[in-house]
């Protein structure tokens, strides 16, 4: 059958990315208690393409990919992007991963168990060299300290949401990741918590004020001191409870 994609465009115009979008797809992933945690992941996969080639072809990525099913996913993606250059005759690949990741944890003082679901995304590109940028979401809980000192009982708090996104040259759990986010906020969020935990924790918060400025410095002070990680950028936004609008903090390093 004829290859329309293969045949020649005379625009002279080169497209940045291009691929597909969206994909859902099952992926392994180390796990530092339980070895390996299979999750779902939304997946987009781009190529850069040359000025003279009218299209790529799309179904090739989706192959590729299968190549990895039962591989854990972050060992193998130099190979996926190597791959995908060679097989689409490309100068440059990407791919982006977007997954939900779970953390068993137990409530500060009850000690129920419960599954913690975190947002985390994986985004690599290869051309002379390979690029590997890993992120995490993490929801903490924040109290205002200007709230705290006008008011004569109480305070307002909110949850706050926090994204670190980070490189290194030496392997980083996410659960390492995660646990510098969730140890910088004035508490943590959990799944499960007792009446016991729900106390503790609101008592912990208002001793621990902190704004979204606060958030970010404390963490990007431990990126910055650990050894690992090359770079990274840190965003928080906290979503108002007295407000009608968030506030938000942003620094890298």
């Amino acid at each position: 059958m004829k290859d329309i994609q293969n045949l020649s465009d005379k625009r002279k115009i080169g497209i940045n990315k291009v691929g597909v979008n969206g994909l859902k797809y099952p992926i392994v992933l180390e796990d530092r208690k339980q070895g390996k945690q299979n999750t779902v992941a939304t997946i987009n996969m781009y190529v850069e393409l040359p000025h003279h080639y009218r299209g790529t072809h799309m179904s090739r990525f989706v192959e590729i990919l299968n190549n990895y099913h039962e591989e854990t996913i972050v060992d193998n993606i130099e190979n996926l992007l190597t791959e995908m250059k060679e097989k689409l005759k490309a100068n440059v690949s990407y791919i982006e991963l977007k997954f939900p990741y779970f953390i068993k944890k137990k409530a500060p003082i009850s000690g129920q168990e419960s599954l913690m679901s975190y947002n985390c995304q994986f985004d690599a590109h290869l051309e002379k060299k390979f690029v590997f940028e890993m992120a995490v979401t993490v929801p903490v809980l924040t109290l205002c300290p200007c709230s705290k000192e006008i008011s004569e009982s109480g305070a307002h708090n909110q949850r706050t949401y926090v994204t670190a996104k980070i490189t290194f040259d030496e392997f980083i759990w996410l659960e390492e990741l995660i646990e510098i986010i969730e140890k910088s906020g004035s508490a943590e969020v959990y799944s499960l918590l007792k009446r016991e935990d729900e106390k503790f924790l609101t008592e912990k918060s208002y001793q621990n004020p902190k704004f979204v400025e606060d958030v970010v410095r404390e963490i990007a002070k431990k990126l910055k001191n650990n050894n690992k990680i090359t770079s990274y950028k840190v965003e928080a936004e906290s979503i108002e409870s007295i407000h009608n609008h968030n506030a938000y903090a942003m620094v890298k390093g």
